[in-house]
């Protein structure tokens, strides 16, 4: 042990235990900053479900190998990152003495044989997540990088400290080879003795490859302890109890039912609130919880969800990207204001630093913290707005966002909570909902037609549709929702009219409700306005709970056609005590057709592609139905490129429906655009908004003589209904011994059959 290496030894270990310091008080300051976000006691528990969710999607790496090539370069630069902390600590003895090895284990075969797999699945993880970002780079004109806005300066030093690591590993191992000092045989670090035969003998050049292994570990410590926004890199870190901590307890993603709306840690309650002391929705950066917090503090600006955004991808300023990065630089700007107690009312006074002392007290807080609780949270450029109402306004709740993100952000919930403050405090929202709203609260539909007119869909059949006339009958297995766009929308008309026809035809026993049904809320609720889904949402409880008076919850049944429908009833109404079977009417047309209660004869010989509804598919995972009905008719299915769980939105999520689309490439032109891709007799879907919107593109690109007249867009169970209606009826009024005759189905699990 010469002088030098004692020198380069103690500047090795000095610098370790600066920025251990650094590290631990930079992790106490994160933690006590995103405690500043609201209580939120549902995060808790379960430990053992939580934990074994987080462990599956971290160390089988769920979400993300669901990109193929990224996930397992990422997979094994994460291993490599864990598992061989214990060379940081084998480097600081490097440093002192060339034939250091960990007590123990430093002289096992199989350690070195760890050391060389993982190093090297390190080096060619990384090279290889640094070609893709090359690759995916924003400055190619010819694509829309999901890196688009990324902060490429963080992402470039991280790629280089995990390369640099990576690469004196094996420098130190080969120095030691070439020094004798390797004490593994060569089938077990063949690469480290490789390059050791080529490289000089040299005791020093193992202590000096080993201090910089210790320098760039260090520097990396230092600039991510002086940077808590910097998400690239503390992500390795806040993943693991942003994961443990997601919203949903058995490990699904934050979809389906929307976050209630919470003030003090609890659902808010509309009747006793108080807008001066509760929490409406998020109308500042503190109003959101400290798991939202949380999730901006984890964002790896990765950009999947930039990458699957229909708003994004049709010219719109949303990202949900860089919504999440713009509110967690904010966050970490006002903190300190915040941990000094700063407050704010609803005025903008200044209601938490007060006092005789309460100058000197501001005073002492950062000038830029001070400036940044100026800031409104939504605004325009010209009121410095940290999230602009155009990017607010632009989501339509699709989920693709929640869906991809790797580490379980809560898009959708964030900004849904900051709708919720602009329309419930501010009355600050897109003037075309306000018609929305009122028909809503006057009409009970949100298009203000009368609810007498419920049942003019009926008139067209010819047979009796039964309606609900106080009591169900004990025959009655399903409760038929229509809906407000079933009822009135003359293209929706036509699926509840193929739906009624079908389940008459299986024989299958049913009501409607009639004039007693009224919206259920979800436009409302996706536009932020609370208190309308609440008073829509208990009156439906109401009438429900009275319609299924005495039965168990496994036997009160709806089946429903519209898939906002289907979400609202089936996964947020048990909020508000109403707990119901819901099926959508592709699973229970799947079971009858299974069944042979409906049997397709003719077959429908006709290209067909599916596009799969946003609160059918991914937020309800409901696949298979739909595709199994258009396979039972005989079509054949294309795929579009984006479909199942990376479908695109058409456009009319989130309220979007009533809102004029002014900005970019309209989205449902933008998928209509794809379908037409696939060269399609018909455009298939399942959802009566989808329907509409898909129908409008259809016909513009129509009127530009981009698209054949003959295309068309129609609901499955339209399919169904022609293939069904050219053979003999299901049901038959005289007994027979002939088989019914059609087209056969695939063998499948019932599992499969109803996907719900």
């Amino acid at each position: 042990m010469g002088a030098l290496h004692i020198v380069l030894g103690l500047i090795c270990v000095a610098m370790t235990l600066v920025w251990v310091a650094m590290l631990t008080q930079t992790v106490i300051r994160m933690v006590r900053t995103i405690r500043l976000g609201q209580p939120d006691p549902t995060r808790n528990g379960p430990v053992g479900p939580r934990l074994k969710n987080m462990l599956k999607e971290i160390l089988g790496h769920t979400r993300m190998l669901k990109w193929g090539t990224v996930g397992a370069a990422h997979w094994f630069v994460m291993v490599g990152f864990g598992s061989l902390v214990l060379t940081l600590v084998e480097a600081h003895g490097e440093v002192f003495d060339p034939a250091f090895e960990l007590p123990i284990i430093g002289h096992w075969t199989v350690w070195g044989v760890f050391v060389e797999l993982i190093g090297l699945t390190t080096v060619i993880g990384i090279l290889v997540l640094i070609a893709i970002r090359q690759r995916n780079h924003p400055r190619r004109a010819d694509r829309q990088s999901r890196f688009s806005g990324s902060n490429f300066r963080q992402a470039y030093f991280v790629e280089a400290v995990i390369l640099g690591v990576g690469l004196c590993i094996f420098g130190i191992r080969a120095f030691k080879s070439a020094n004798g000092l390797l004490p593994y045989p060569v089938w077990a670090a063949p690469i480290s003795h490789g390059l050791g035969a080529l490289l000089p003998a040299s005791l020093l050049a193992v202590s000096i490859v080993a201090a910089l292994k210790v320098f760039i570990s260090g520097t990396w410590a230092i600039v991510i302890a002086r940077n808590m926004t910097m998400g690239v890199a503390w992500h390795r870190f806040t993943a693991f109890f942003n994961i443990y901590f997601k919203r949903e307890q058995d490990g699904g993603v934050a979809l389906g039912a929307l976050k209630p709306m919470m003030s003090g840690g609890k659902p808010l309650d509309f009747e006793e609130a108080d807008p001066e002391k509760d929490v409406f929705g998020a109308g500042k950066i503190e109003d959101f919880g400290w798991k939202g917090w949380l999730d901006f503090t984890t964002c790896t600006e990765c950009g999947r969800c930039q990458s699957q955004c229909p708003a994004w991808n049709t010219g719109k300023p949303l990202s949900p990207k860089l919504l999440i990065t713009s509110l967690r630089e904010h966050a970490y700007a006002k903190a300190p204001y915040l941990l000094a107690g700063g407050s704010k009312d609803m005025a903008g006074d200044e209601v938490g630093i007060t006092g005789d002392d309460a100058e000197a007290r501001l005073a002492k807080i950062d000038v830029l913290a001070l400036a940044e609780s100026e800031r409104p949270l939504i605004g325009g450029p010209d009121e410095l707005g940290v999230i602009d109402p155009e990017v607010l306004w632009s989501c339509t709740s699709c989920g693709a966002c929640v869906e991809q993100c790797p580490v379980d952000i809560e898009h959708v919930d964030h900004i849904v909570d900051m709708r919720r403050y602009q329309v419930l405090i501010e009355s600050n929202f897109p003037t075309e909902l306000g018609g929305m709203f009122k028909n809503l609260e006057n009409k009970g539909n949100p298009w203000g037609q009368n609810a007498k007119d419920r049942l003019a869909w009926t008139e067209a059949l010819d047979f009796e549709v039964p309606v609900f006339d106080g009591e169900l009958a004990d025959e009655t297995e399903y409760l038929f929702w229509v809906g407000c766009a079933g009822a009135f929308e003359d293209r929706a008309k036509k699926t509840t009219q193929a739906v009624a026809e079908l389940l008459h035809m299986a024989d299958v026993k049913y009501v409607v409700l009639g004039s007693e049904e009224t919206c259920t809320g979800d436009p409302a609720r996706r536009a932020g306005n609370e208190f309308l889904f609440q008073m829509l949402a208990q009156q439906n409880v109401e009438v429900l709970n009275a319609v299924f008076e005495g039965r168990e919850a496994k036997q009160r049944k709806v089946v429903v056609t519209c898939a906002h429908c289907f979400n609202t009833l089936a996964n947020e109404y048990p909020q508000l005590g109403g707990q119901f079977e819901v099926v959508h009417h592709t699973q229970l047309l799947n079971k009858l057709v299974r069944e042979r209660r409906l049997v397709p004869v003719a077959p429908v010989a006709e290209d067909v592609t599916y596009h799969d509804p946003c609160y059918l598919g991914r937020h309800n995972k409901v696949y298979s139905p739909p595709r199994d009905l258009i396979g039972s008719t005989g079509a054949t299915l294309r795929e579009m490129p984006r479909h199942a769980d990376r479908s695109m939105c058409c456009g009319a999520g989130g309220a979007r429906m009533w809102m004029e689309e002014r900005i970019g490439k309209r989205i449902n032109v933008d998928r209509v655009d794809e379908a037409l891709g696939t060269a399609p007799t018909k455009i298939a879907t399942g959802c009566p908004f989808c329907r509409v919107m898909l129908t409008d593109g259809l016909t513009q690109r129509q009127n530009e003589s981009k698209a054949d007249e003959s295309v068309q867009v129609v609901d499955v169970a339209q399919m169904l209904l022609e293939s069904v209606r050219r053979g003999k009826p299901a049901k038959q009024d005289t007994p027979t011994d002939e088989e019914p005759t059609g087209t056969p189905l695939p063998e499948q699990d019932d599992k499969a059959a109803t996907d719900s």
